[in-house]
Order: C-alpha cells, then sequence, then structure tokens
C-alpha cells in the first residue's frame, strides 16, 4: 500500500468476463462507511493514458471521503468504440453488486473521469439510465472530451481541428468510423436526450481546449432538468510556461 499519509492506494484487478481490468484502488487513512464508491478512468485521447496519470485527481477525491477505483481500461485503436465502453459499464455494475466490500453496504456509486476518461463516465451514466441499473448517484466530469467536431472557440484558441492534432487523432481511432459520431455514448454531446441521467458536476480550466464543449454540455444537462453544478479554474501556473517554451 503506497501513497499520501491521508490517501493510500493498492494495486488490484476486477475479473469480469474472463478479462482481468487493472485497477488501483484509493481510499483515506481513515473514513467511515458507508463511504461514497467512484469509478474513475483516466484521461489520454482515447489511445494513450494510464493509472499514472490521475493519482493527483484520485487522492483528492479520497481524501474528500470516498473510495476511488481508477481502472485501466482497453485502448483505441486496437479496441476502439464500444470495446473501453463496454467493460468499465461491466466493471460500474461490479463495483455495485460488490459495493459492500469496496465501500460499505448501501454505498453510492459515481463516475468519474478527465478528458477521454469523462466522456466514457458520461456514456456511463447514459447508459445506466437506459437499462435502469446500476443506480448512479452522480458524474464527475474534468473537462470532458464529448464532441467530435472540433469546433468551438476554445479548441481553435489551442490550434486544434479536424486533423492534425491530438484531439482529432483520437476521436478517429476511437471511433473507428465516421458514423460512429452520431451514436450518443459515443459522443455524449450529441445526445438528443440527456433527461434523467444522474446529477453532474463538471469542472474544467479556463484555458483548456475542452473548456466550451464541457461549458455547453453544462447548459444541455441543466435545459434537460438535470441538476449541475459547473467550476471553471484558473490555469496551472505552469500552463503558461509550458505554452511559451
Amino acid at each position: 500500500m503506497v501513497g499520501t499519509m491521508t490517501a493510500l492506494w493498492t494495486e488490484d484487478r476486477l475479473e469480469i468476463d474472463g478479462t482481468a481490468l487493472p485497477i488501483r484502488v484509493y481510499r483515506a487513512a481513515a473514513s467511515v462507511r458507508p463511504t461514497p464508491l467512484v469509478l474513475h478512468l483516466h484521461g489520454g485521447c482515447f489511445t494513450d493514458g494510464d493509472l499514472e496519470c490521475s493519482v493527483k485527481v484520485c487522492q483528492l477525491m479520497a481524501e474528500g471521503g470516498a473510495v476511488v477505483v481508477s481502472a485501466d481500461y482497453p485502448l483505441a485503436p486496437e479496441h476502439p468504440f464500444p470495446a473501453a465502453l463496454n467493460i468499465t459499464f461491466a466493471a460500474l455494475g461490479l463495483l455495485h453488486a460488490q459495493r459492500a466490500k469496496w465501500a460499505g453496504r448501501g454505498a453510492k456509486i459515481f463516475v468519474a473521469g478527465e478528458e477521454a476518461g469523462a466522456n466514457l463516465a458520461a456514456a456511463l451514466a447514459m447508459m445506466a439510465r437506459d437499462q435502469g441499473t446500476p443506480p448512479v448517484a452522480g458524474q464527475i466530469l474534468l473537462s470532458p472530451m464529448i464532441d467530435p467536431s472540433l469546433c468551438t472557440g476554445s479548441i481553435h484558441a489551442a490550434e486544434a481541428g479536424a486533423a492534425g492534432c491530438k484531439w482529432a487523432d483520437g476521436w478517429h481511432r476511437y471511433l473507428g468510423s465516421a458514423d460512429k459520431a452520431a451514436h450518443p455514448y459515443a459522443a455524449p454531446f450529441g445526445s438528443r436526450r440527456l433527461a434523467g441521467v444522474a446529477p453532474a458536476l463538471i469542472i474544467t480550466y479556463s484555458d483548456c481546449p475542452m473548456r466550451d464543449e464541457s461549458l455547453a454540455y453544462a447548459r444541455r444537462l441543466a435545459e434537460s432538468g438535470i441538476a449541475v453544478e459547473t467550476s471553471v479554474l484558473e490555469a496551472p501556473a505552469d500552463s503558461a510556461d509550458e505554452a511559451d517554451s
């Protein structure tokens, strides 16, 4: 077991239909059960990233009182849509069934993620609504990558576009074919039916390429009657330094 003095983690696996899904479980050194249980998914434009990418985010959620299960889902292009979504939905169901083990009897379950991981988290909230289970209590979306059109002002400010950028390449490899962009589970921003999904907390940065689609998604959720909280954080100091280098 490793980590900080207030949030510790262990390595583990979830056995899903013969597949061992690597996970990292974060929890506070002292917690009272039942504790909120969060399935967390890392970023990486669908093609990159691993459990090391989100240590700080997961520790913060654990220090805030949650048990966080961060899953190392399969990546594109070897595993295009809906591979990652299907296995993480199975993981969500398994965690809910075993919630007494992970976080205590009656623990509420949440989905969370950054960028591409937030896309998956938003899609999981839709799938749970559509299938009627598991009962997702909330979704925590950090700069969600949910609009493959790449036409927002914040994307253009990042000098990104339809080709030759990591977001465009990530979408292309994840979707596999253009028609998949119309599927609401693949591109949640394009969904025509958002009513009934779990309440959302959406956080982004002032200079994030996903800022505009994050805020637009928050507005669409609110217009559909979903309780939404949004926060636009100031860009980290080292962000400007990296941009200048």
